[in-house]
C-alpha cells in the first residue's frame, strides 16, 4: 500500500480510538519559564534600549536623511533589532496564555507583559512616524547614498503608505498607549470567556472545540443536541458577546474617522496592501457563485442523506455509509510530510522540524485556546503550530495549512524582523497550497469510487467553508460595521445580519434552525481582526489557479514558489503572482478559481448514488 493512502484506508476501516500522547510544544527556545532571569533581563534590556533610542534619534532623522555622511541606515538596524526583542518577548507570553487562558497565573503573566511592552514600544513610537515626515526626494537620495538604509527600502516604501492615515505624534502615542486597555482589553475578555463556557452533551461538559466536533458525529441526534447546546450557551451570554462587538466597532469607527478613512474595510485593505477593487471584485464573484457552488451542494448533500432538505448541524454531517475512525498523530504526520516531499524534499524537511523540535501543541487542555493557528514569533527564533488535534479527517487537513503557515514564516524570516510578516491577503497561500497537495496526493491515489467521492465531497466542504462561508462572514462584517455607525445593534439585530448572509450564502437546501441566530458570536476573527475573513477566500482561490500552473509546468515552479515565500513582505502581490502569470485585479481570475470548485460539484454530480 502507498504510505499516502494510510489515511484514507483509515477513514474508510472500522471504528478505532486515539489514545496516543499528542505533542505539546516546547517554549525553551523563546524563554525557559515565566519566572525566567533570561525574560526579567530582556526586558530590562528592552526599556533601557528603548530609551537610549529615543534618546539619539527622536528629531534627527530629517537632519540624519540629508546629512551625506548617512546614518538612517545605522538606526534602522537598531530599531528592528529592538522590534525582535520586544517580539520575542510578547510571542512567548502570548503562546504561554494560548496553552491555558483560563489559569489566572498565566492571565495575569500575560497581561503583564504586555503593559511592559506597550509602555517600552511607547519609545519607539516617534521612528515611523518621523521617518514617514522626511521628504521623498531626501529619502530617495538617502538610499542611493547608504546601502545600509537601501536594504530597508520595501519596508520604507510600505510604511510611506499609511503617510496620509498618519496622525500627530501625541494623538498616536495616545492611541497606542490606551490600546492595552482599550481593543486588547475586549480581545482577552472575549478569549477568557469562551474558554469558559461548558457545552452540556447527554450529561457531559465539555469545551467549545469538542462540542464544534459532535457536528461532525455520524448520529443525527448527537449533532442535533450539540447544535442545541450551543445555541443554549451562546444565548445565555449574549449581553457579554454583543457588548463586545458593540465596543470594538465603535472603536474601530474612531480609528477609521481620525484617521480618514471612509469605508469600513478600507483600514484592512491597506494592512493587506490590497486595493479594495481586488476584494470588491473577489467578494462579489464569490456571492455570484453561490448558486453553482454551495447551494448546489447542499442541495445534493440532502440527497445523500435522503433528507427534504437539510438542518444547520447537518452541514458538515459524514456521508452515508461512510465508515470512520481516528487518524493517529503518526499517521497524519506521514501523510503531511510526504505529500510536502512530493513537491519539495525542502519543503517537507522544514515542516519534519515542527515534529521533530517541539514545534507543535496538539494535545487537548482545559483552558487552551480553541481552534488552530501557526505564530511566527521572530525571525531570530522560529515560528510555533497550536491545534487541537481530535483525530478526524478535518484535523489533518488543519494541521496541513498551519504547517503550511509555519513553512512560509520559516523561509519569510530571512527578511528580517520588519520585513518578514507577509500581508495576509497572500499569508493563506501556503497554507492553502499545503492543504491542496496532501487532498490532492489522497485524490490521485484513490482506489475506487467511493474513496474519490468521498475525498472530493471532504474537499469540497472544505474549500465552501473557506470560500463561500468566509465570504459571508466579510459581508456579515460590513453590515454590522455600516449599521454601527448610526448607533448599537441589539443582539436580536446583529442575528437577523447573521441569518441573513449565512442565509443567502448557504441557500434553500439549508433550514437555519433555532439557536443559530447566536453563532456569530463564537467567531474569533470578528473580535481579534476584523474583515480578516476574506484573506481565506482570497487565499483558496488563488491556490486553485496556481496550482494549475504548477500541474501544466514541466520545471522551475518550485524554485519560483519559494521565492514567493521567502519574499515576506518585501513585495507587492502582483510583484509576486507575475512569474506565475496570474494577476489577481482581473475580474476572471476568481471565476478560474471558483470554477475549481464547480468542477469537483459536477464530478461528485456524475457519481450520485
Amino acid at each position: 500500500m502507498i504510505p499516502i493512502l494510510r489515511i484514507l484506508r483509515s477513514a474508510l476501516e472500522a471504528a478505532g480510538g486515539l489514545t496516543e500522547t499528542l505533542p505539546e510544544w516546547n517554549l525553551d527556545d523563546l524563554y525557559p519559564s515565566m519566572d525566567s532571569p533570561l525574560l526579567a533581563e530582556d526586558l530590562s534590556r528592552a526599556g533601557l534600549e528603548a530609551a537610549a533610542f529615543q534618546a539619539r534619534w527622536r528629531g534627527t532623522l530629517a537632519g540624519v536623511a540629508a546629512s551625506p555622511a548617512g546614518g538612517l541606515g545605522e538606526a534602522l538596524k537598531e530599531f528592528e533589532a529592538l522590534e525582535d526583542l520586544l517580539g520575542r518577548i510578547i510571542s512567548y507570553a502570548g503562546l504561554v496564555y494560548s496553552g491555558d487562558t483560563s489559569d489566572p497565573v498565566r492571565s495575569k503573566f500575560y497581561g503583564d507583559v504586555q503593559g511592559r511592552i506597550v509602555d517600552i514600544s511607547a519609545r519607539l513610537l516617534f521612528f515611523p512616524l518621523e521617518l514617514n515626515r522626511v521628504d521623498d526626494a531626501a529619502m530617495d537620495a538617502a538610499m542611493e547614498r547608504d546601502p545600509a538604509l537601501a536594504h530597508y527600502r520595501p519596508w520604507i516604501v510600505d510604511l510611506r503608505k499609511d503617510k496620509p492615515h498618519q496622525l500627530e505624534d501625541r494623538v498616536e502615542e495616545l492611541f497606542h498607549e490606551k490600546s492595552m486597555t482599550g481593543g486588547s482589553a475586549w480581545n482577552r475578555l472575549f478569549d477568557e470567556t469562551m474558554t469558559a463556557l461548558r457545552f452540556t452533551v447527554d450529561g457531559d461538559d465539555m469545551a467549545l472545540e469538542a462540542t464544534l466536533n459532535l457536528l461532525q458525529d455520524p448520529e443525527r441526534e448527537t449533532r442535533r443536541k450539540a447544535a442545541v447546546a450551543l445555541g443554549n450557551v451562546f444565548s445565555q451570554n449574549l449581553r457579554t458577546f454583543t457588548l463586545i462587538t458593540n465596543t470594538l466597532a465603535k472603536d474601530k469607527e474612531i480609528s477609521d474617522r481620525w484617521r480618514g478613512f471612509s469605508d469600513v474595510a478600507d483600514s484592512r485593505h491597506l494592512a493587506n496592501r490590497v486595493e479594495r477593487g481586488v476584494v470588491d471584485a473577489l467578494a462579489a464573484a464569490v456571492a455570484d457563485a453561490y448558486p453553482a457552488i454551495s447551494h448546489r451542494y447542499y442541495a445534493m448533500k440532502a440527497r445523500w442523506l435522503g433528507l427534504d432538505r437539510l438542518e444547520h448541524y447537518d452541514r458538515n454531517a459524514p456521508l452515508p455509509n461512510q465508515s470512520r475512525r481516528d487518524i493517529s498523530w503518526g499517521e497524519a504526520r506521514r501523510t503531511i510530510l510526504e505529500a510536502y516531499a512530493g513537491f519539495s524534499p525542502d519543503m517537507a524537511e522544514i515542516a519534519e522540524r515542527f515534529f521533530d523540535r517541539g514545534w507543535i501543541d496538539a494535545a487537548n487542555r482545559p483552558g487552551k485556546s480553541p481552534g488552530a493557528f501557526a505564530h511566527p514569533t521572530v525571525p531570530s527564533v522560529h515560528p510555533y503550530v497550536l491545534i487541537n488535534y481530535m483525530g478526524k479527517p478535518r484535523d489533518v487537513m488543519t494541521l496541513a495549512h498551519e504547517l503550511g503557515h509555519g513553512v512560509h514564516q520559516v523561509l519569510a524570516g530571512r527578511q528580517g524582523a520588519l520585513m518578514a510578516a507577509t500581508p495576509l491577503t497572500l499569508a493563506e497561500t501556503a497554507s492553502v497550497f499545503g492543504e491542496m497537495l496532501t487532498f490532492r496526493s489522497l485524490l490521485d491515489g484513490a482506489r475506487t469510487p467511493q474513496e474519490r467521492r468521498t475525498l472530493l465531497a471532504s474537499k469540497v466542504e472544505d474549500m465552501i467553508n473557506t470560500v463561500v462561508r468566509q465570504i459571508a462572514f466579510y459581508e456579515f462584517e460590513r453590515a454590522l460595521h455600516t449599521e454601527r455607525r448610526e448607533g448599537e445593534l441589539t443582539a436580536e439585530r446583529i442575528g437577523e445580519l447573521w441569518l441573513d448572509v449565512q442565509g443567502r450564502s448557504l441557500g434553500p437546501a439549508i433550514h437555519l434552525g433555532a439557536g443559530y441566530e447566536t453563532y456569530w458570536t463564537y467567531i474569533p476573527h470578528f473580535v481579534h481582526s476584523p474583515f480578516y475573513v476574506y484573506a481565506y477566500a482570497f487565499g483558496d482561490c488563488l491556490v486553485n489557479s496556481l496550482y494549475a500552473v504548477y500541474r501544466q509546468s514541466e520545471n522551475g515552479f518550485q524554485e519560483k514558489y519559494f521565492e514567493m515565500l521567502t519574499a515576506g513582505g518585501t513585495k507587492h502581490h502582483s510583484e509576486l503572482l507575475r512569474p506565475f502569470g496570474l494577476d489577481a485585479s482581473d475580474p476572471a481570475f476568481w471565476s478560474k478559481g471558483l470554477a475549481v470548485i464547480s468542477g469537483f460539484i459536477d464530478e461528485l454530480e456524475g457519481m450520485e448514488p
